[in-house]
């Protein structure tokens, strides 16, 4: 997902109820999320779906990363060599 520019991408609440259209076109086509604010504070994100999907596929996936590492921390891990044969034999079955 691209940055947020701070000049563009922030609009308070009463601004964006008036060209809701054209914000979510300014979205789609910048592929930056929108910082919606109410009484100053931020309030909402408005984002491409397409942004959003790879953002979570992203998190999930360092997630995982995360995960692994702390089981092979743990000792739970496996060598390569037995990794490889175990996937060789899922794979011939």
């Amino acid at each position: 997902m691209q940055p947020i520019n701070l000049k563009e991408d922030v609009r308070p609440l009463s601004e964006f109820r008036a060209g809701v259209s054209s914000y979510i076109q300014q979205v789609t086509e910048t592929k930056r999320p929108l910082l919606i604010t109410q009484h100053g504070k931020g309030v909402a994100i408005l984002a491409d779906v397409e942004e959003f999907e790879n953002l979570q596929m992203r998190l999930e996936l360092l997630e995982n990363l995360y995960k692994a590492e702390t089981q092979i921390n743990e000792g739970r891990g496996i060598s390569h060599k037995d990794a490889k044969t175990m996937v060789m034999k899922s794979i011939k079955d």
